[in-house]
């Protein structure tokens, strides 16, 4: 059977629901770009767990980085790509789907 409208469910992505990384998709879309200690400090989260989850969501080519260097010390910068936006907002529509109006 074939559907003619889209299911909205078809945009849940498991790679971004896991709350960390949820929260590290709704940061970045809202802020455009962020430094990782920013988000590192807006999570309360352990560097090492920031990376853990940039790391899962830049494998599935939804986060990259940047270096740069600022007061003298490297900065890492966070933003995310046009697939990892349009992922952010396919799950977004998914998760609004699941608990309705």
């Amino acid at each position: 059977m074939s559907r003619s409208t889209p299911d909205p469910m078809d945009g849940f992505d498991t790679t971004i629901h896991a709350p960390n990384r949820l929260r590290i998709c709704a940061l970045l879309d809202a802020a455009g770009e962020a430094e990782f200690a920013t988000v590192q400090e807006r999570l309360g989260v352990s560097a090492s767990v920031l990376s853990k989850h940039v790391t899962v969501l830049t494998d599935a080519g939804y986060v990259e980085h940047r270096k740069a260097v600022r007061d003298t010390r490297p900065r890492v910068w966070l933003r995310l790509t046009r697939p990892g936006r349009d992922a952010y907002h396919a799950h977004l529509a998914a998760l609004r789907a699941i608990v309705g109006p």
